[in-house]
């Protein structure tokens, strides 16, 4: 089929795979914008995002019905969060340490209990045929959009929303960026960060649904292939905006769809190569951001990396 529309094979299946690999980028990335905006950062999203998956794809499985499967990651998440903000709370104690050390914690418990649901078959998110209209197999597939990338692009609309126009988003801010500027407008940086962090942990555990319950659309140990941790530093890359996160989401999932791209066409030479491609991004990214003169442009005060 691939002879039918020639060289549009290759952006058509990144177009498709962008929209489907940028899914749980753009979830982890939403969340941690808002952890990070109050003042926190959690590293510890890798861990969240594979206990949500397992999560999810176990709830689903049990009760035939993949938003209860959705509703369990979120559930799981915020669980992580609450935890991961709660020991962040007490007095000493690192940030990035606690989100290494819960890393560690989350992907070894969605092992071990994860285990059994490895075989067993889940049942799928919905998706929307938005290319009804062609009657090409490459079109179908590639504008066949999951109903979670489209209220991630809402979300991420409404965030941003949410901190330049609400009382909430001010809150955030005005915790992320001063301490002692909260305490005197009667505001509790520690509630307020521990109330972000688990919203955070929240739409990780939901991205995480997303990987087990549509793509890649199965449980296993290696579902997650470092998303949580790359979501992180497209956080700095979009420069802590929720819409920003919403591009640099779909810039990581084509470079995520690009070995498979190739390979739709035949193009097998330097496959590992291809498939790093993320990882590569990540690097150049995280190297292009660490300037002098622009290295954390916008990032809140009280984060950890700015001091």
């Amino acid at each position: 089929m691939n002879g039918d529309i020639g060289l549009w094979a290759v952006p058509l299946a990144m177009l498709g795979g962008a929209i489907r690999v940028s899914t749980p980028y753009l979830f982890v990335s939403l969340g941690e914008v808002i952890t990070e905006r109050s003042g926190r950062i959690n590293l510890g999203l890798e861990g969240t995002l594979v206990f949500g998956a397992m999560a999810g794809y176990a709830l689903a499985y049990l009760t035939g019905s993949a938003w209860v499967g959705v509703l369990a990651a979120a559930l799981a998440g915020a669980a992580f969060g609450l935890i991961h903000g709660l020991l962040c709370s007490l007095p000493k104690v690192n940030d990035i340490a606690i989100g290494i050390a819960l890393m560690l914690l989350g992907t070894g418990v969605a092992f071990f209990f994860g285990k059994p649901f490895i075989q067993p078959v889940a049942p799928d998110l919905p998706a929307i045929n938005l290319g009804w209209w062609s009657d090409l197999p490459q079109v179908q597939a590639a504008l066949k959009v999951n109903v979670l990338f489209i209220v991630g692009a809402v979300l991420a609309v409404a965030l941003a929303w949410m901190l330049k126009k609400t009382r909430i988003g001010l809150t955030l801010r005005v915790v992320g960026d001063s301490s002692d500027a909260a305490r005197a407008l009667g505001i509790s940086p520690s509630k307020v960060r521990i109330l972000a962090t688990a919203f955070g942990g929240a739409l990780a555990g939901i991205g995480g649904a997303y990987l087990s319950l549509f793509y890649p659309g199965s449980w296993n140990e290696g579902i997650s292939s470092g998303q949580g941790l790359i979501a992180v530093a497209l956080v700095i890359f979009a420069r802590w905006s929720p819409v920003w996160c919403f591009f640099a989401a779909l810039l990581f999932g084509a470079a995520g769809a690009l070995g498979p791209a190739l390979q739709s066409i035949g193009i097998t030479s330097g496959y590992y190569l291809s498939y790093a491609a993320p990882f590569v991004l990540t690097l150049i990214v995280l190297i292009l951001s660490s300037s002098k003169s622009g290295a954390l442009t916008g990032a809140p005060r009280e984060l950890s990396i700015t001091k």
